[in-house]
């Protein structure tokens, strides 16, 4: 009975130790006798939950990258999709055997090895490639050297600032960092400094061409210690060509459509109405439609946006160009009566207030002002004729001048609302809109361009 009970360890222990038979003939160059031995002396005494080097310093893991494909790059989501070939090469002294060869083992041996704890940690999402079987890759050197190769892809989280949407530049990383152990016992570094990665130079994407790459070394920080950590770093630069003949163009070509309607006569009211509301409804669907690919909501104002209010705001200024002239044209004749009239009135008014000043220089009033006073004399002194005829013109210069100062100030504030020819508000906006529109677009290229 205790024999029967010790079985499950013996077996445990066995397979641990390197004692299980493998049932193929061969693994890759190596055939089934030569190597059952090696493997069995190299997995004898093995403990592959001690990591190389135990309490003689830290390991050192050299990291290489392919990147296969880069499948999309999501700006609502912020993340791009990569398939990449990751490599690590460390030295496991527990490993040397003799000779100058390699052995290149299955990958379902892993599982007999230590292998390092390496995680991407800006990855949202990630699988091992398994058809037809785990593309992963076991070669170990007669100086101990392993190499250790996976085949990834991952979606990985990427700060994107899209201002300057679609003429960015953006740079996104890789990171891999050491999930368990910190630099005392692990320290990362690239094999061959920025040619560690490969890949990216013959990299054809659909909206971003890669413009730069580096590698750094660096260490994540956390409060369980502190880990190494290898960054790539990749710079990638929209191709606006697509946006230009999507979005630009399209934009441009509504903006002078809206310009059509200044060489529309102004009784045309159903064409020029047709084509104002038509491109301010095409201009709001284009504005719609150019947000689809983007965040719903986010906290700053893209350059594509700029463009589409700019365009907007024109073909909305075309309209309501027309609306202002056809207003003046209909009220043309109706404001000049009014003004008239008011001119009229103004004249009447001045005849009615002179009258009394001229009635008291007459000789009647001098006559009647002498038969009210009997003991006085008739004739009046010099002086007396002087004042009066001084107070006289006084009144009258006084009250002439007020009356042209009001009629000069009415018929100011009528001009302020009366256009002298409604058809000159077409002729000038034929040059206004234009122009502006032309100053416009250079500031903006080059603001967003340049800058």
């Amino acid at each position: 009975m205790s024999f029967l009970l010790h079985i499950p360890l013996i077996l445990y222990m066995t397979y641990t130790q390197g004692g299980c038979t493998f049932q193929s003939n061969h693994w890759g160059e190596w055939n089934d006798s030569q190597l059952q031995p090696t493997i069995q002396k190299l997995m004898k005494g093995y403990n592959r939950y001690l990591r190389p080097n135990f309490n003689a310093g830290p390991v050192e893991i050299g990291m290489s990258l392919d990147i296969a494909s880069i499948d999309a790059i999501s700006e609502i989501n912020m993340d791009y999709t990569a398939t990449i070939f990751l490599r690590q090469r460390w030295r496991d002294s527990r490993l040397v055997f003799p000779g100058n060869e390699s052995v290149s083992v299955d990958g379902r041996l892993v599982s007999l090895l230590w292998i390092p704890d390496t995680f991407i940690p800006d990855s949202k999402r990630s699988f091992l490639h398994d058809v037809t079987v785990e593309n992963r890759l076991i070669r170990i050197f007669s100086n101990g050297t392993v190499l250790y190769a996976l085949r990834i892809t991952a979606t990985i989280a990427c700060n994107m600032d899209l201002t300057k949407y679609p003429m960015d530049r953006q740079e996104c990383t890789l990171q891999l960092e050491s999930w368990g152990y910190n630099l005392q016992d692990v320290v990362f570094y690239w094999t061959r400094g920025n040619d560690s990665v490969r890949g990216l130079d013959t990299l054809r994407l659909a909206q971003y061409s890669v413009e730069s790459y580096y590698t750094t070394v660096a260490e994540a920080v956390y409060e369980t210690g502190h880990y190494p950590k290898l960054v790539l770093h990749f710079a990638l630069r929209r191709n606006v060509l697509f946006f230009i003949l999507e979005t630009y163009v399209p934009s441009i070509l509504l903006v002078v459509l809206s310009w059509v309607s200044f060489w529309i006569s102004q009784s045309s009211v159903p064409a020029r109405t047709c084509i104002g509301v038509t491109t301010v409804l095409t201009m709001t669907t284009l504005m719609m439609g150019a947000r689809t690919s983007l965040p719903n909501a986010n906290c700053f104002i893209k350059a594509i946006d700029v463009y589409l209010g700019i365009c907007f705001t024109f073909i909305f200024g075309a309209l309501l160009e027309y609306a202002c002239a056809h207003f003046y044209t209909m009220q043309h004749q109706t404001i000049e009566e009014i003004y008239r009239e008011l001119l009229r009135e103004l004249n009447e008014s001045k005849g009615h207030s002179s009258f009394p000043i001229m009635c008291s220089t007459q000789p009647k009033q001098q006559a009647e002002v002498g038969s009210t006073v009997q003991d006085e004399p008739t004739e009046q002194s010099p002086t007396q004729d002087v004042v009066m005829n001084g107070e006289a013109k006084e009144t009258t210069k006084t009250q002439g001048c007020g009356l042209a100062s009001i009629k000069d100030a009415s018929r100011r504030a009528a001009k302020m609302f009366v256009v002298e020819n409604p058809h000159n508000i077409d002729r000038q906006a034929r040059t206004v809109f234009p122009t502006a529109f032309f100053f416009v677009n250079v500031l903006y290229w080059l603001y967003y361009l340049c800058l």
